[in-house]
């Protein structure tokens, strides 16, 4: 007796759809994306001798070494703002973006095993990362309102403005901007495997000019020939606006803003395109 094509739960075909983001089946799987999540939360700092305090060590040496070199040394100025709570901000936002990328980029790579023996929607291992990263993300948040705290308690004038109210549209083009790039990076490193060495080298130059150690109208002042490379940056502006809403310094505009945010979309789904591809061949080439 024929079944009927109704009953089938999942109908496999040569043939799909260029922009394939099946929510119902990852709807469906949400219980092995939690899973993943939860396994990247408890193993990161699985036996490691300072374990989870490393989500606290990274930003504060950074942000002190960004203090020594660019504001004491190099003399950026910070405004009414400390250089410490300035160089935080910054540091907060590029870590989730940098994070997201990294782990991202290398999807492929080191999924190859099990995407070999077991089928599941496979974008689900680069969103369990993009997830996985916001418990990191609201720690190193939580570091800095300690200090801003701390500040306010000194004396300074701090205040956040409205736009705080956009902060998870800011995570959510970080997040896309993670995801969509690194999509695209696993997916060609499955053929062209020296791209991932590069990963790391490119991340250190995009955060230099992605306005993290300093703020966008030091470059329209001092190097105003090269200021486009950083203010058409999706990421400068980012890092611009997350320290604008909560430090209230700095510069924003809403056509900055969605610039930004068209991009981040734009990227994320030209990075979907090429994942849905290069999933389809990609355990013949890794």
């Amino acid at each position: 007796m024929q079944q009927p094509e109704d009953d089938w739960l999942y109908e496999i075909s040569p043939k799909r759809k260029i922009i394939d983001l099946n929510f119902k089946e990852i709807w469906a799987y949400r219980d092995l994306l939690i899973l993943f999540v939860k396994r990247d939360i408890v193993t990161v700092y699985k036996q490691t001798i300072l374990g989870p305090l490393w989500y606290f060590i990274q930003p504060l040496f950074t942000s002190i070494i960004f203090t020594l070199v660019f504001n004491n040394i190099a003399n950026i100025p910070t405004g009414n703002v400390p250089p410490f709570l300035f160089n935080l901000a910054g540091i907060t936002a590029w870590n989730y973006f940098n994070q997201s990328l990294t782990q991202t980029s290398g999807t492929f790579r080191s999924n190859a095993g099990i995407f070999g023996k077991v089928y599941f929607p496979r974008v689900i291992m680069p969103l369990k990362t993009v997830i996985a990263g916001l418990f990191k993300f609201g720690i190193q948040l939580s570091i800095f309102v300690v200090f801003y705290g701390y500040f306010l308690l000194k004396g300074y004038n701090l205040q956040p403005n409205i736009n705080l109210l956009l902060l998870p549209v800011y995570v959510l083009m970080m997040a896309l901007l993670g995801l969509g790039a690194g999509m695209i990076i696993s997916s060609f490193t499955t053929k062209y495997r020296d791209l991932s060495v590069l990963v790391g080298f490119a991340t250190s130059l995009l955060m230099y000019i992605s306005a993290v150690p300093y703020p966008l109208s030091e470059v329209s002042e001092k190097i105003p020939e090269l200021a486009w490379l950083v203010n058409y940056n999706p990421l400068a502006q980012i890092i611009e606006g997350f320290r604008y809403m909560l430090l209230d310094t700095g510069m924003f505009s809403w056509s900055g803003f969605f610039y930004t945010l068209g991009f981040s979309v734009l990227l994320f789904l030209i990075g979907l395109i090429v994942f849905n591809r290069t999933e389809k061949n990609f355990i013949d080439t890794v």
